[in-house]
């Protein structure tokens, strides 16, 4: 018998070639990934960036994925699609064409040098919460509701665009 399904959440973020092309592109790819299905995508947000100010605006969303692949296997496999859309890490927080983060990944956590879940910066970023609050409202994040980080973060110039 195989492993049963896993709920992960996964952030998306992009802010060069056609940002929101690449970002609705990347849900569909996400959708399908191996032994995964996508069960939620958030929808579209325009956001200033973290970081260097010195770059264009990133569109973001947040996706809900079953998968019965592990939390490393899951992320090579995002790792693989930024690859696909010729993402260069070139500056930390720099402009690229895809940023895919593994939010959560069912009630686990993490902490490897490879890999960190809850991700740990997710409870400050209006980007990730607000697109995750949409897609599950009732989502409690590190032993709290996740409307209390919700409360805790200012808008940060979010700005809703489309669904996805």
């Amino acid at each position: 018998m195989g492993a049963s399904y896993q709920l992960a959440y996964i952030g998306l973020g992009s802010n060069l070639e056609a940002p929101i092309e690449q970002v609705r592109e990347a849900l569909n790819e996400l959708a399908m990934l191996p032994l995964s299905r996508l069960v939620a995508a958030s929808s579209l947000y325009a956001s200033r960036p973290v970081g260097p100010q010195d770059q264009p605006d990133f569109i973001n969303a947040v996706a809900a994925l079953e998968t019965r692949l592990s939390p490393l296997a899951l992320l090579d496999q995002l790792q693989a699609l930024e690859q696909q859309h010729r993402r260069r890490r070139q500056r930390h927080w720099g402009p690229r064409t895809l940023d895919l983060d593994l939010l959560l990944y069912a009630n686990d956590t993490i902490d490897t040098p490879r890999l960190r879940v809850p991700h740990p910066q997710m409870t400050a970023r209006a980007f990730v919460l607000l697109p995750l609050a949409e897609i599950a409202p009732s989502l409690d994040l590190l032993k709290q509701p996740l409307s209390t980080w919700l409360e805790q973060v200012e808008n940060q110039g979010l700005e809703r665009l489309s669904n996805a």
